[in-house]
C-alpha cells in the first residue's frame, strides 16, 4: 500500500471495514494479475527470521514501515540490521499522491535511511508511463497544496470544482485522494460519459489502513469510474508489473529465489509480489489485517504468499 495522505473531506468518511475492503478488491479481481503459483505460508516471526533466506527486501510503507504518521515500533532498527547486514532493503510502495522529496523527508523523520534511489513509487511507475503517453493536457486528481513538484514537463491541471476544467482535459490521472470529493468523482464520471478519454491512475489501493480506519485511496474511485464508464484505467503500482520493472531496473540482476514483496495487502503486494516472479510476506499482525484472521482471506482469495509475518 502507499504511504497514506492524510484526511481530506471525504478521504476517510463512511470507512471501509476490514471485511468491506476485502470484499472490494475481490469484486475487481478481473482488472488484477492471474494468481500465479501456490505458495507455503510458512509462519514466522518477523523480518529477522527470514534474512538467511533473502538478498534482497522490497518493503511496502503502510503496514511494514509505518501506520499513518507513527513508525511501527522495532522496524527502524530491524531494517537498519538489515542493510549493515549487506541486504538490499528497497521501498516499494503505491504512494503517488507525494512529491518525491517529501517521502524522503518522511521516512528520515520515521528513523529509516533510504537513499532516494532506493524508494521505488506508483507516482515514479506513472510519470514514466506519462513519458510515454502522448502530449496530452491531463486532469489530475492530486492537492494543489503539493504543487507541480515531480511533474514538469507535463501540461497539468488540477482538478476541483470547476466543471470546465473536466470537459476541457484530454485526459485524465488519479495520483491522490485526500482532497477528492463525491460532487468531483460524479463530475468525472459524467465527464468521461460525454467523451471516453485515457484514465492513467498512479496508485491502485482501494484503501489504504491509518491510525483511525481505512482512507479511500485512488484506486477505489478509478474502479468506481470504470464501472460507471466503461472507460478502461491504466494502473501503475502494485499488483502491477510497472512499479516492479522499476525496482528491478535499478538493482540491476537480482535471483527471484532470495528476492521477497513484503507487504500487508494480499491483492497489493502479495499478488504484485508472485506476478513479478519473487517471494513473498504477509504482514498479519499489522496494516490491512490488524486485529483479523488471515487465513480465512488467503483461503477465500486463493492468494498465498511464502511467509506470514506476525511482525515487520
Amino acid at each position: 500500500m502507499g504511504i497514506g495522505q492524510g484526511a481530506g473531506r471525504d478521504h476517510l468518511k463512511k470507512s471501509m471495514t476490514m471485511p468491506e475492503a476485502f470484499a472490494a478488491y475481490e469484486a475487481v479481481r478481473a482488472r488484477l494479475p492471474d494468481v500465479t503459483r501456490d505458495a507455503p505460508c510458512r509462519a514466522l516471526p518477523d523480518l529477522d527470521a527470514i534474512a538467511d533466506e533473502v538478498d534482497t527486501f522490497l518493503l511496502d510503507a503502510f503496514g511494514v514501515l509505518n501506520i499513518g504518521e507513527t513508525a511501527i515500533d522495532g522496524v527502524p532498527k530491524r531494517v537498519a540490521r538489515l542493510q549493515k547486514a549487506g541486504k538490499r532493503v528497497l521501498v516499494v510502495s503505491n504512494a503517488a499522491g507525494f512529491p518525491h522529496a517529501m517521502l524522503l523527508k518522511k521516512y528520515a523523520r520515521l528513523g529509516y535511511d533510504f537513499a532516494p534511489d532506493d524508494v521505488i513509487t506508483s507516482r515514479k511507475a506513472v510519470l514514466a508511463g506519462l513519458a510515454a503517453a502522448p502530449d496530452l493536457h491531463w486532469g489530475l486528481m492530486a492537492n494543489p497544496d503539493f504543487g507541480r513538484v515531480d511533474l514538469d514537463g507535463l501540461n497539468v491541471s488540477f482538478l476541483e470544482d470547476d466543471p470546465a476544467a473536466y470537459e476541457a482535459a484530454e485526459g485524465f490521472v488519479l495520483m491522490g485522494s485526500a482532497v477528492w470529493t463525491e460532487s468531483r468523482q460524479a463530475m468525472l464520471e459524467a465527464a468521461l460519459r460525454a467523451r471516453p478519454r485515457p484514465v492513467y491512475v498512479g496508485n491502485p489501493d482501494i484503501v489504504a489502513p491509518r491510525e483511525q480506519g481505512f482512507s479511500t485511496e485512488p484506486g477505489s474511485f478509478a474502479h468506481r469510474l470504470a464501472d460507471a464508464t466503461g472507460v478502461a484505467p491504466q494502473f501503475y503500482g502494485k499488483p502491477f508489473g510497472n512499479i516492479f520493472d522499476l525496482a528491478f531496473a535499478h538493482l540491476g540482476g537480482i535471483d527471484p529465489a532470495r528476492t521477497v514483496m513484503v507487504g500487508d495487502s494480499l491483492h497489493t503486494d502479495i499478488l504484485g509480489g508472485q506476478a513479478a516472479g519473487i517471494k513473498t510476506a504477509l504482514i498479519a499482525d499489522y496494516g490491512f489485517f490488524a486485529g483479523h484472521d488471515v487465513q480465512p482471506r488467503i483461503a477465500a482469495s486463493g492468494i498465498a504468499p511464502d511467509f506470514i509475518l506476525k511482525r515487520p
